[in-house]
């Protein structure tokens, strides 16, 4: 079982699946990251057996959402950006652990995309609920993500569901 810690959350991975905390990899901060002046990272890719998962973890619960672009432009931004880093650590990524993962992943002829989203359960005036769920998921299925994942998710740590090869605390 591999456990990774995310903006306060841990994501439980159960075998047979392989993840990584992929904006932490040394490829993507030493080599990939400068890349274009700056490319963008999701937080955790996760290798299952039927399709690779690029995962983007947001909590919105302590601290609001203070960015200006949209977060379906941010998400979609940050998967093009991983699949070209994937592709590029296959090939050059130093850590023989990382290259292996991203081998794996690339193999797959499945992409998965997931925003894991945490809000505040009661909105308040000081913390009212930062993202429409509703209307990222629609702008996410949109033009944005379609090429590859035309069944992206919005998920929190309320939703289970029996494709999700993973467990939130």
């Amino acid at each position: 079982m591999t456990e990774i810690e995310e903006g306060g959350l841990r994501f439980s991975f159960p075998d047979p699946c392989e993840a990584g905390k992929y904006d932490d990899w040394a490829f993507y901060r030493n080599q990939f990251q400068p890349v274009a002046d700056g490319s963008k990272a999701v937080d955790i890719v996760c290798v299952a057996e039927d399709a690779a998962w690029l995962i983007e973890v947001k909590d919105y619960r302590r601290h609001p959402r203070t960015k200006s672009s949209d977060l379906d432009v941010e998400l979609a931004g940050k998967v093009r950006d991983t699949l070209a880093g994937l592709a590029a650590a296959s090939a050059n990524a130093n850590c023989q652990e990382e290259r292996a993962l991203a081998r794996r992943a690339l193999a797959k002829h499945r992409w998965r995309v997931v925003l894991h989203l945490e809000q505040p359960r009661v909105p308040s005036r000081l913390r009212p609920r930062p993202v429409d769920v509703a209307s990222v998921l629609t702008k996410m299925r949109g033009r944005k993500l379609k090429a590859v994942d035309s069944h992206p998710l919005v998920l929190d740590r309320g939703t289970h569901r029996s494709d999700i090869p993973w467990t939130v605390q």
